[in-house]
């Protein structure tokens, strides 16, 4: 089918409107923050929503609930199901959500409560979604700050403005595609999560040793060499060191890896091998900084910088499968940590894992351990590679069909996309 002659039959000749959001929303609001450090304000049953909680899709619950006191503290207000919410701070500003229960949120989202006769909230939502890079773009400060002024004038194509019912129909159909698309991607999310949830339950069962049924040991207790990549020359940026053939591995071909890296996106020259240092191939390589406790072993003899750790097993005593293994179950332990340590970024150090103890049981009980887990995970490789990648396709077909789906002709020069 042609989506042209189809959005041609859809529209059947109707004129489309470009109209602001406070044109077409009963309420643009925001809300607050309650005073942070009071007990009395936390801990109660009100979903509170962050920005860094908006991320294209539906909200059914927040991480944080506060009290009525806490939403008399904050002026926090209320906002009902199905607003449309555009984070408008941080990391994740121009991110658009839709919450699907009541709750408040604080005064970073923009919270719009949409004219029901004339704007189907989740058109809007998906025209908003396609606009992401164009709203992203619209703010000021390191992270691009929006505010809720430019969010009451952002412009919306609504169809056949002077005939609501058909307007709505136009919208509806566009929405039942569209959605369409997005079921299918939460569908493969589900059975993504529902699979890590499944392999995570069964690694941490094989490694929950007790105290005293095996031995505990730190890691340097169990290596052969333990300690930070280097990266000694400044600045870290000199041209010299970078363009010859020694693989220099940074934090995200550890992060993009499974199990083994074996690609790389940076080489060092023999001046940049000169003040760093080579690993040999097998080293379990543990990010500190940024991603923490990311892991992967090496395929081949690699550099690293400073914000990597290196950890080169003693075959007598255990191997960098199990190790990664035992890391990777208390990942979020270690994230919290790194929590604790730096409020700008998270970071651990060298001193958290010498003296961090671990459950090694005897060589034998650890290479079943491996082979079961390489099993499972081998069982289930699209925690890693197939359903991931389907996401991905699928993520970026709903995409396509909602910028041709929403592509309408532009009213003058001043509307934007």
């Amino acid at each position: 089918m042609s989506n042209l002659s189809f959005m041609e039959k859809l529209l059947d000749g109707v004129e489309v409107e470009w109209k602001a959001l406070d044109e077409i929303a009963i309420k643009i609001s925001s809300g607050g923050t309650p005073k942070t450090g009071v007990a009395e304000f936390y801990d109660g049953d009100i979903p509170w929503l962050r920005t860094q909680e908006v991320d294209f899709g539906e909200i059914w619950d927040t991480g944080v609930k506060i009290t009525e006191a806490g939403v008399k503290n904050s002026s926090a207000k209320w906002i009902t199901a199905n607003c449309v919410i555009v984070a408008m701070y941080g990391a994740t500003v121009g991110k658009i959500g839709i919450n699907k229960i009541p709750m408040t949120t604080n005064q970073a989202c923009a919270n719009i409560e949409l004219d029901a006769e004339i704007a189907d909230y989740r058109y809007v939502f998906h025209f908003l979604s396609s606009q992401y890079e164009y709203i992203k773009s619209l703010g000021a400060g390191s992270q691009t700050n929006i505010n809720a002024g430019i969010v009451k004038k952002l412009l919306i194509p609504i169809p056949c403005p002077d005939n609501p019912k058909k307007s709505l129909e136009i919208q509806a159909e566009i929405v039942r595609i569209l959605d369409a698309f997005t079921a299918i991607t939460a569908e493969l999310t589900a059975e993504l999560n529902l699979r890590k949830k499944q392999y995570n339950h069964y690694r941490d069962q094989l490694l929950g040793f007790e105290e005293g049924e095996v031995e505990w040991k730190t890691l340097p207790e169990m290596a052969l060499d333990f300690g930070r990549g280097k990266s000694k020359h400044r600045p870290r940026n000199d041209a010299r060191l970078y363009g010859g053939d020694i693989p220099f591995i940074q934090t995200g071909d550890i992060r993009a890896a499974s199990h083994v890296i074996m690609q790389y996106s940076q080489t060092y020259s023999e001046l940049g091998l000169k003040q760093s240092k080579l690993w040999p191939m097998g080293t379990l390589c543990i990010t500190i900084a940024a991603n923490i406790a990311e892991t992967s072993i090496l395929g081949f003899d690699a550099c690293f910088p400073d914000s990597v750790i290196g950890f080169v097993a003693d075959p007598k005593r255990t191997s960098s499968g199990y190790v990664e293994y035992l890391l990777q179950s208390i990942k979020n332990k270690l994230e919290e940590k790194g929590r604790e340590k730096s409020s700008a970024q998270s970071n651990i150090n060298l001193a958290t894992f010498e003296q961090l103890k671990m459950p090694f049981p005897s060589l034998a009980e650890q290479a079943r351990i491996v082979a079961i887990l390489d099993k499972f995970d081998a069982l289930t490789s699209s925690i890693t590679e197939g359903l991931p990648r389907e996401i991905e396709l699928r993520q970026k077909q709903y995409e396509y069909y909602r910028d041709l789906l929403l592509s309408f002709p532009k009213r003058d020069a001043e509307v934007s996309a």
